[in-house]
């Protein structure tokens, strides 16, 4: 038994809040990377800053994909430039290679996924041949389907931006082959072979995806076991909802709960209550290394005068129930929002300072002029007289630096 640590009779273990806020940080490589292998740097853009780049992405599993770059760059870039101190401006959205262990897929959203995973979600291609929101497309119209296919097959792959079609009003504005092609990339007939300019390319499957992936196949018990581990990597601690959520998996609670239990009687995970003297207790998940990563970290003591610029869709944030019990912070995106009604804004980064989230931020990014503007700054606490702190103050100023010289922008100091 780890020192200090509650065991009940059913061999439950326990975590504060606090050791289960700072594993989540350890293992999301935002504190104490080394701790955990994790990169600090990836300087330039060549391979050592490409291997950097993967292994963050492994440690969770998936990097989300989103378009919005108001902000200086889109969020699967922020989320490396959080972690990865002197990334290049720019090199995030060239991971997607031909050659590259990646491929694009549905992860917890839209995300670049590490290629040995491939085979982990051959039930959800199965399950996608009819399409979820669209429904059987394919079956509805086999004759563009049919053309689409010999198209890339004679003439290479094909961006979306170049097919034909017609469509009507709203949401179907799309193009049909263009959704016909989203709906057979869902089904695993087509893959992403590469983004220019964060337009997609599609391509034959087999041309994307090497041999000997295609050939591996899982049962479905199988894959949501290793998807289910790989989720508890990224997190540390989680609960079953969170680790459900992070690879979106609606209508699989008994597969889950077995999975769950199959990885408990293997010993790869424990079953852990997360204690908060003030809410009480929630119900969860570790693995037994993790465990005592957990301890260990009660030994640090996090810097309070540095911060980094987090995405809103950074893999710490998206679980919002999550953060407001480890971080007591209420994480909202207000992007969909009509401007009258925002409180803090419409992109709004949140301050990472030590391990409090301080501030959020809403910056916008003017590319002619090289210059990051701040629309809102908003901190946490503001007890001091109307005003942040000193330490927070400079903590986020920090953070504003890093982030703007990455970009190569200007940005002038809220301070």
């Amino acid at each position: 038994m780890n020192r200090g640590r509650r065991q009940t009779p059913l061999s439950t273990a326990s975590i504060s809040r606090r050791d289960a806020r700072r594993l989540a940080l350890i293992r999301a490589g935002l504190l104490k990377p080394e701790w955990t292998g994790m990169p600090r740097r990836a300087a330039g853009s060549g391979a050592r800053a490409r291997k950097a780049a993967l292994e963050i992405i492994r440690r969770f599993g998936y990097l989300q994909l989103d378009s919005v770059a108001v902000a200086g760059a889109r969020s699967h870039a922020i989320v490396l430039m959080s972690r990865l101190e002197n990334l290049q401006d720019g090199f995030a959205e060239t991971l997607l290679q031909p050659g590259e262990p990646l491929f694009e897929y549905w992860g917890h959203e839209a995300s670049w996924l590490p290629l040995e995973s491939y085979p982990l979600f051959g039930f959800r291609r199965r399950a996608y041949r009819r399409h979820p929101w669209w429904g059987d497309l394919i079956r509805q119209h086999p004759k563009i389907a049919r053309k689409l296919r010999q198209q890339i097959l004679d003439q290479g792959p094909l961006r979306s931006l170049d097919m034909e079609g017609r469509g009507s009003r709203g949401w179907w504005d799309l193009k049909i082959a263009r959704k016909l092609a989203s709906a057979m990339w869902s089904s695993g007939e087509l893959a992403i072979r590469e983004r220019r300019n964060f337009q997609r390319s599609f391509d034959l499957t087999e041309r994307v995806i090497p041999g000997h992936v295609l050939a591996t196949e899982l049962e479905e018990s199988e894959a949501i076991g290793q998807l289910l581990l790989r989720a508890l990597a990224g997190h540390g601690w989680a609960s079953t909802g969170t680790l459900a959520q992070t690879w979106r998996l609606p209508g699989c609670q008994q597969q889950i709960r077995d999975a769950l239990t199959r990885l408990t009687e293997s010993g790869d995970i424990l079953p852990c209550r997360m204690v908060d003297e003030q809410r009480g207790s929630t119900s969860g998940w570790i693995r037994p290394g993790d465990l005592e990563l957990a301890d260990r970290s009660r030994s640090l003591r996090p810097s309070r005068d540095r911060g980094v610029l987090l995405s809103p869709f950074d893999p710490v944030l998206w679980d919002r129930k999550r953060v407001r019990i480890l971080f007591g912070f209420e994480q909202v995106l207000e992007i969909f929002k009509p401007a009258p009604q925002r409180v803090y804004g419409y992109y709004c980064l949140p301050v990472l300072a030590g391990e409090r989230l301080i501030a959020r931020v809403d910056l916008k990014a003017e590319r002619k002029t090289r210059q990051l503007n701040i629309l809102a700054l908003h901190y946490e606490d503001e007890s001091h007289h109307g005003r942040a702190s000193s330490i927070d103050r400079q903590a986020t100023n920090l953070a504003l630096e890093r982030y703007s010289g990455m970009l190569g922008f200007e940005c002038h100091s809220p301070l």
